[in-house]
């Protein structure tokens, strides 16, 4: 038996890789956790780390960040190895029923069970199709907000119409000395009531695309919208220009494995079991009859693909987890915390 077998091995970094981490370690599992970037968070950490996040349960708001930063101290609570820039390209069945894992690079990994929690893949941003865009990406064009600080006072302009785009210009507006929301479309595709507040307090030009950017070669300092319909154009003076045309994701060669496939994500059963026995999925990586698209509902399917797992690789394990408030190592932690 090689010696760095592991019981699981789960390979995307983000929130819910994150909780299914600390919930593998709750059930005494060797457990490893892979991501493909340098830094753990996933697409919150790359597009919205100042993001108020307001739909997981018992938590009233909270920054994209600040929840990342507890995922991570929750996930090494039972010392799991981590692994950074690695991005997985090979899945080989071993004799004995183990898994062997290889990166691009080379990197081996043995596992006796997979979990991918690899939401869409590596994400990029879908980039403005304008000439020069390219030049300004350093100084005031931007894909994603990391600080809100740098945008204050500065007049604002978001080009998009989904959720990110709607949650920026609600962000902002109290940072901002002014935010306008252009989109090529009427309606926006954000939560009802994000997108009405949106409406109380930004300007809003519907239907128009960017046309032009007219700047020095470094900052741009105003832009060309046109109608969708007319083909009337309006210039804007603007700070800065904030993007949000949505993302890309790229699985690599993982979607060459033989996992069934439907709309671009891996098809999983009530289990979170994937078509290749021992290899299972959880979170934005997976699609399945009635799918709730929230992180509060990859929170749980990550815990139902390791829980799926164990029983692969016992049957007669237990169903699930012992409760937190009943876990002794757990217990113990909050003894010592309390003296």
């Amino acid at each position: 038996m090689v010696k760095d077998l592991y019981d699981v091995t789960v390979i995307g970094g983000g929130p819910i890789g994150l909780f299914t981490t600390f919930y593998s370690g709750m059930r005494n599992l060797k457990t490893k956790l892979i991501e493909c970037t340098s830094e753990l968070g996933g697409k919150i950490t790359m597009f919205y780390p100042e993001k108020t996040l307001r739909d997981i349960g018992g938590i009233t708001g909270i920054k994209g960040g600040n929840l990342v930063e507890q995922l991570i101290q929750q996930a090494k609570t039972f010392n799991p190895t981590i692994c950074f820039n690695q991005r997985i390209s090979d899945l080989e069945r071993l004799s004995n029923g183990t898994f062997l894992l290889r990166s691009e690079a080379g990197e081996i990994h043995y596992t006796r069970t997979v979990i991918l929690t690899v939401g869409a893949g590596i994400f990029k941003p879908i980039k403005l199709d304008l000439p020069y865009s390219e030049r300004y990406e350093q100084y005031n064009l931007h894909y994603s907000v990391d600080e809100l600080e740098r945008f204050r006072n500065q007049r604002v302009l978001i080009s998009g119409g989904g959720n990110s785009a709607v949650d920026w210009a609600n962000e902002l507006v109290s940072i901002a000395k002014s935010v306008m929301v252009v989109h090529r479309n009427n309606d926006f595709r954000g939560h009802e009531r994000h997108v009405s507040e949106m409406r109380e307090k930004t300007e809003i030009l519907t239907p128009y695309t960017l046309k032009q950017l007219h700047g020095d070669g470094d900052f741009i300092q105003s832009v060309t919208i046109e109608h969708t319909e007319t083909g009337l154009t309006k210039h804007i003076e603007i700070d800065a220009l904030v993007v949000n045309h949505g993302i890309q994701g790229d699985y690599g060669k993982m979607a060459h494995w033989g996992l069934e496939m439907r709309e671009e994500r891996f098809v999983v059963n009530h289990a979170m079991e994937t078509n290749i026995p021992g290899v299972f999925a959880a979170g934005d990586a997976v699609t399945y009859p009635h799918k709730l698209k929230l992180i509060a509902g990859g929170f749980t399917e990550g815990p139902i693909a390791l829980n799926s797992a164990v029983r692969y690789m016992n049957p007669n394990a237990e169903s699930m987890a012992m409760y937190s408030t009943h876990h002794e190592a757990l217990l113990e932690m909050n003894h010592e915390t309390l003296y």
